[in-house]
């Protein structure tokens, strides 16, 4: 059964590029263009991974990530935070609101392959 992966951006092009490799590459994704939308999305369809930018509409993905990461339901996603911003702060942030990781948008897709599978590794 293949992975699900959230894709939470602002921008659909974003959305659409991720989307595409991601399911070349044998995961099924699913989106989210705001916090709300994103929040909604992980108690409905409960993903394996949420790849959630900071810049979003609504409620920002900082929030987001805290938001699911204080639900005992949705804990132990694994959440990697995207940002254009490439400030230590905002990953010291990131890290306090419970991402596993971080990507400095643009960023190589090895890059963030390499992340998802070492998130989703089988237990």
């Amino acid at each position: 059964m293949s992975k699900r992966i959230l894709i939470v951006d602002d921008e659909p092009f974003v959305v659409e590029t991720l989307k595409f490799s991601l399911e070349q590459a044998g995961f099924e994704c699913l989106a989210a263009y705001d916090g709300s939308e994103a929040i909604e999305a992980v108690r409905r369809e409960e993903p394996d991974l949420v790849l959630l930018d900071i810049i979003l509409p609504k409620i920002d993905g900082l929030r987001v990530c805290r938001l699911i990461k204080l639900d005992e339901r949705y804990r132990h996603v694994p959440v990697i935070l995207m940002s254009s911003r490439v400030q230590e702060k905002e990953w010291s942030t990131a890290r306090e609101g419970g991402a596993e990781d971080f990507l400095v948008k643009p960023f190589k897709m090895q890059e963030l392959m390499g992340m998802i599978h070492r998130h989703l590794k089988e237990e």
